[in-house]
């Protein structure tokens, strides 16, 4: 079978259906990588075309399909300890969280809210697992990540990656967070057991009402709003802003902000909010 070509209305439509089940706007221009992505899954059902692939989408008798295509149309790029600044406000409030008598045996709660494949979830546990302890009588953390993809998430859980991944990774926690990859494995990483334990992951679209995680201190919500529009990151916003504890923090990518999307947070930084006492 000769490979299909996508035409403009097909691409529409994959536009529509990825808002539709996403709250993601796909910009124009992506035609390429829609067509890239999802030519093995016409090979896969013998289809001729792309119009049939998304007739077979929009009739939801293959629910698991439409679970791969979201999937697959979702960018997911990411590394260890992007935006350092970040991880450096983290440490500061696990370590006052550390040595505030009043919070003695609540743990310090952490949400990165588009996980993709793991690596700012496993970055947020590092800095945690080093500040507050990592066993018995040590201060309690909570790390959860949580993503649309299940493939990212699958990954995320199986917590092997390659090196490069890392190079922004302070070289104390590679030794003690990570193991190196021999023989055949050479040029990945796997993150320790005891770390990988530590962090939950969890399917969650935020375009839709949360399941019950309880709030947080800390929520990261980075480099995901770029590929929503006006309205949807209102709504995800606000929904995220339910969960986060009073003067906890809403961390988002350094290209974004909250400007005409939410004016309840007090700017801490660029990129860094928080949500005021009550």
């Amino acid at each position: 079978m000769s490979a299909a070509s996508l035409t403009d209305r097909e691409f529409s439509q994959f536009q529509r259906f990825i808002y539709d089940a996403a709250g993601i706007t796909m910009s124009n221009g992506k035609q390429a990588l829609v067509s890239g992505r999802l030519a093995k899954r016409l090979a896969h059902h013998r289809l001729a075309n792309y119009g049939d692939y998304l007739q077979l989408l929009h009739s939801r008798r293959d629910p698991a399909e439409l679970q791969i295509a979201v999937d697959l149309l979702t960018t997911n790029e990411t590394y260890f300890f992007r935006e350092p600044k970040h991880f450096n406000l983290l440490r500061e409030l696990a370590i006052r969280h550390v040595g505030d008598a009043r919070e003695k045996g609540r743990a310090l709660r952490v949400w990165s809210a588009a996980s993709s494949s793991g690596e700012e979830a496993y970055s947020i546990a590092m800095v945690l697992a080093d500040v507050c302890g990592n066993g018995p009588g040590h201060a309690p953390w909570e790390v959860l990540g949580t993503d649309i993809s299940t493939r990212m998430l699958q990954r995320a859980r199986n917590g092997h990656y390659p090196t490069e991944r890392a190079s922004q990774m302070p070289h104390d926690y590679l030794k003690r967070f990570c193991l190196r990859g021999q023989g055949s494995e050479e040029g990945t990483m796997l993150i320790d057991r005891a770390l990988r334990q530590r962090v939950q992951f969890q399917h969650v679209n935020l375009n839709e009402p949360l399941p019950k995680l309880g709030v947080f201190d800390v929520i990261f919500l980075r480099n995901v709003m770029i590929y929503f529009n006006l309205d949807t990151k209102r709504q995800v916003v606000a929904r995220l802003l339910a969960q986060l504890r009073p003067g906890g923090h809403l961390l988002i990518g350094h290209s974004e902000t909250l400007n005409d999307i939410n004016d309840t947070l007090s700017v801490v930084a660029p990129s860094i909010y928080r949500k005021d006492k009550q």
